[in-house]
């Protein structure tokens, strides 16, 4: 039967659409949810309606820092950034609060350091460098676990750009917490450094994991992604300034970290130490410069006419025939030297680093043949990414292998680290000297750079050479002449290693000589951290071992000391590198003498005496010039004087001493013929460099007692030594150090009437 018509109409209305009527309004839908409600009072416990916040710092959108806190935590990025930025506005307001919020504040940011927004990170970053320098070190340590703990984390993540921006934070942590973050990197206990470690490798896929024996590392993981350049130059100027925090964290004699009161770092010594006999004659020497404290208890010696012998004092016996007769009380002179002593490293850290440099020596000869050839390009300057990724990889060099190859205790051990970097080395001698390609100021400096660093690699090879030499013709040992074959040193003129010698020969006596790349017409003045630089070179160079090749090295070394001297001479007294070029001679000059040196070099053998004079007279001009403007440097002046002239230095003759007696005069006082005696720089050095006053009387008195001594034969120039006695004197008159004076001119008068036998007798 057919269907009604009321089925029909009922199926039809489903898609029948309801004509609107005038008035009506819009028909609601049959799902429609009513959310009307009806309420007396609302209740907003949170709104500025009902709490009073006038004394509650906020931001200009009226943030608290609990606000903050809540929004760090928020699932949208843009807030989180956006409650960073609140974070280092409050903070700007009202810098009193960083103390007392930084457990919560630090508590949600490190969480943040592995955000996966980019923008987040970076604005952590920014906020991180902003506000760590201003927080005092002792409050931000004990937060630094927490905060390392996720940034290693970072390091592994799966995201490779927030690897980066891990190593990003860890170079901030490292500015401000350096022993924090390289704590326990040679163990596999407690402390950040190794886990620190551990991710570099990891991103230059040099390893998943360092391993803690002695063998390779492990193979790299298959999660390492290929890093670009700029990624990569990141992590090598990370991993650089890591090792460098290493260094300095451990214990030595010598700190690298200049002394904060000095214009100029100090001069380091830790090439000279494998070249004395043991590490306690070289600290003696080392310690001949360093200023004395006044809040310690100094060694005085007095010295008089019958000393007693009971308790023997080396210090004071040393040289005992050459020291001049002059019993004054005497401060010890206690050396200044802030470099630090890289061979202190106990053999556990050696050992370390030689598998450490081991495992990077694949990345570092990558870094070198990939770099080099663009870097060094004859026609075009190079990227500065390319410049600066090889600059990173020689620094890295540099660290490593200069810790390990001054070990010497080591042995055969150091033979693959040697060979290592005679490798590396060997990739770059093809380009030295380096020479940017068109004249840039900045491309300059940058290759100044890499030259010096060449040089120090260099230097390194030698003075492992120039000490098995040494050690091997002072023993006879064949062990020792078997491992200075092994390490191929052999001393030929065809010889890659004499090729390499050469080269850097004369590099430094070109730089030193102020004479720059072709078209310079000036001479070009040193920075101090570049002669520092250019020290161990000097001393390998004056130490080059002569072999069976070799026609005569006495033409090598003369040629670097006269250019070393030169240099000194040359150098104003009003320069940054002057102290530094007057302390390096002096201790050249006392090698002479020094107890427990076994080096090739000595100065008395190479004919320059004529330029070591010249630099010893040259000396009081220059301490006149210095007068109270440079304390440091007019006592480094000082010392290097009186160690020369205590220790009866070949170079120091009687008409010397003379020369040195009417120079030092215009130091203390200047008789004018109408204006009458006018004080000198003496008188003007403050009270409060007690030490440097009483130097200065110290060396008048040994150069007139000098100069008396050397009299009784010639029976001429008196009225010189007279001179420098009055005008010290003069000098003197109503000071605290008249009385010192006055003591010390009585034990002179003693002494001229005694033989110096009769002075040391037992």
């Amino acid at each position: 039967m057919p269907k009604s018509s009321k089925k029909r109409k009922e199926k039809a209305a489903d898609f029948t659409k309801a004509k609107l009527k005038l008035g009506k309004g819009k028909r609601l839908p049959s799902n429609v949810v009513d959310t009307s409600f009806k309420a007396r009072s609302i209740a907003l416990p949170t709104q500025s309606i009902t709490v009073e916040k006038d004394n509650v710092p906020t931001t200009k959108r009226k943030r608290t820092f609990n606000d903050i806190l809540s929004l760090l935590k928020h699932y949208n990025a843009s807030v989180r950034k956006d409650a960073i930025s609140s974070a280092k506005e409050l903070f700007e307001d009202f810098p009193d609060l960083v103390k007392s919020h930084m457990p919560p504040l630090f508590g949600s940011c490190a969480r943040l350091i592995g955000d996966e927004d980019a923008g987040v990170r970076k604005t952590l970053l920014s906020f991180f460098d902003w506000l760590l320098p201003r927080v005092p070190k002792d409050d931000l340590l004990p937060h630094a676990p927490l905060l390392l703990l996720f940034t290693t984390s970072a390091q592994t993540h799966i995201f490779p750009e927030i690897r980066i921006d891990g190593i990003r934070f860890l170079d901030l942590f490292m500015a401000v917490l350096p022993e924090a973050v390289v704590t326990g990197w040679d163990t596999s206990g407690s402390g950040p450094g190794r886990r620190v470690l551990d991710g570099y490798l990891g991103l230059l896929n040099s390893g998943t994991k360092f391993g803690a024996s002695g063998d390779d590392a492990p193979a790299t993981s298959t999660s390492a992604v290929i890093l670009s350049s700029q990624s990569r130059l990141v992590v090598l100027r990370s991993l650089s300034n890591f090792l460098r925090c290493t260094a300095r964290s451990q214990p030595a004699t010598d700190r690298s970290i200049p002394n904060p009161s000095q214009a100029t770092p100090s001069l380091p010594t830790w090439f000279l130490r494998p070249f004395f006999a043991n590490t306690n004659l070289y600290e003696e020497h080392s310690h001949l410069f360093r200023t004395p404290r006044v809040d310690r208890r100094e060694k005085q010696m007095r010295w008089t006419l019958r000393p007693s012998f009971e308790s023997f004092d080396e210090d004071f016996a040393y040289n005992m025939h050459s020291i001049p007769e002059v019993p004054s009380t005497l401060t010890e002179l206690l050396g200044c030297s802030t470099y630090q002593d890289k061979s202190a490293s106990t053999p556990d850290e050696i050992a370390m680093l030689m598998r450490l440099a081991r495992t990077l020596f694949s990345t570092l000869s990558v870094s070198y043949l990939d770099c080099a050839p663009v870097v060094f390009s004859p026609s075009v300057n190079p990227p500065e990414t390319d410049l600066q990724l090889l600059t990173a990889a020689m620094e890295i060099t540099r660290t490593l292998y200069s810790v390990v190859l001054q070990s010497t205790t080591q042995g055969s051990d150091i033979i693959p680290s040697c060979n290592e970097l005679k490798t590396l080395i060997g990739y770059l001698t093809g380009h030295f000297p380096f020479k940017p390609a068109h004249r840039d100021t900045k491309v300059e400096q940058a290759f100044q750079n890499l030259n010096v660093i060449y040089c120090e690699l260099t230097s390194l090879v030698v003075l492992v050479s120039s000490w098995w030499s040494s050690e091997a013709g002072q023993h006879g040992d064949t062990s020792i002449r078997s491992l200075s074959r092994r390490l191929s040193l052999k001393y030929t003129k065809t010889s890659k290693l004499d090729i390499q010698t050469e080269l850097v020969r004369s590099y430094v006596v070109r730089v030193l000589n102020g004479e720059g790349e072709s078209g310079d017409q000036l001479p070009r003045p040193l920075m101090p951290s570049v002669y520092i630089a250019l020290l161990p070179s000097v001393w390998a160079l004056l130490n080059y071992p002569s072999g069976p090749g070799v026609n005569s090295d006495e033409a090598v070394t003369s040629s670097v000391l006269s250019a070393i001297l030169d240099h000194a001479i040359r150098t104003t007294s009003s320069s940054a590198v002057k102290r530094l070029t007057v302390e390096f001679v002096a201790r050249l000059l006392l090698l002479e003498k020094e107890r427990g040196y076994i080096g090739c070099f000595n100065p008395t053998n190479v004919r320059v005496d004529e330029k070591w004079q010249q630099w010893m007279l040259h000396l009081p001009k220059a301490l006149w010039e210095m007068g109270y403007n440079n304390l440091c440097s007019s006592e480094t002046v000082i010392q290097a004087l009186l160690r020369l002239v205590q220790r009866g230095s070949s170079i120091i003759r009687h008409e010397h001493v003379t020369s040195l007696s009417s120079r030092l005069v215009p130091f203390f006082t200047v008789s004018h013929p109408t204006r009458g005696d006018i004080p000198g720089p003496f008188t003007k050095i403050p009270v409060s460099a007690l030490h440097i006053r009483r130097l200065a009387l110290d060396l008048s008195a040994i150069v007139i007692a000098e100069h008396i001594k050397g009299e009784r034969g010639s029976g001429d120039g008196s009225t010189v030594c007279h001179d420098l006695e009055r005008a010290v004197r003069v000098a003197t008159a109503a000071t605290p150090e008249e009385e010192y004076w006055a003591q010390l001119a009585v034990t002179m008068q003693l002494s001229s009437r005694c033989n110096p036998e009769d002075l040391y007798s037992t």
